[in-house]
């Protein structure tokens, strides 16, 4: 509308108009809350999956090492205690 328009509106249409634009603003910021609330949760989802890679890669190197250390001691064990010439045979079958 014109400068010109608005002048010639009376009091109450204005009001209405006011009041057809505040309901538009309030509507347009619970949708922008909305949003946010939805890049927010995004986000969060983002961060937790860089998190959870890191937590995978942490566990990778544990149960490495875990491997690692139990194939060292079945060595020892297997050194410590070799098995007769009979039970080699069964345990390679």
């Amino acid at each position: 509308m014109t400068d010109k328009e608005f002048k010639r509106l009376k009091r109450s249409e204005l009001i209405e108009i006011i009041y057809e634009y505040q309901k538009r603003e309030q509507a347009l910021q619970a949708r922008v809350d909305q949003l946010q609330a939805q890049l927010e949760e995004r986000n969060l989802k983002i961060r937790d999956a860089g998190s959870i890679a890191e937590a995978t890669a942490a566990l990778t190197g544990i149960f490495e090492a875990a491997q690692k250390t139990a194939e060292a001691y079945l060595e020892h064990v297997r050194a410590a205690y070799p098995l007769p010439a009979d039970e080699k045979k069964a345990e390679s079958v």
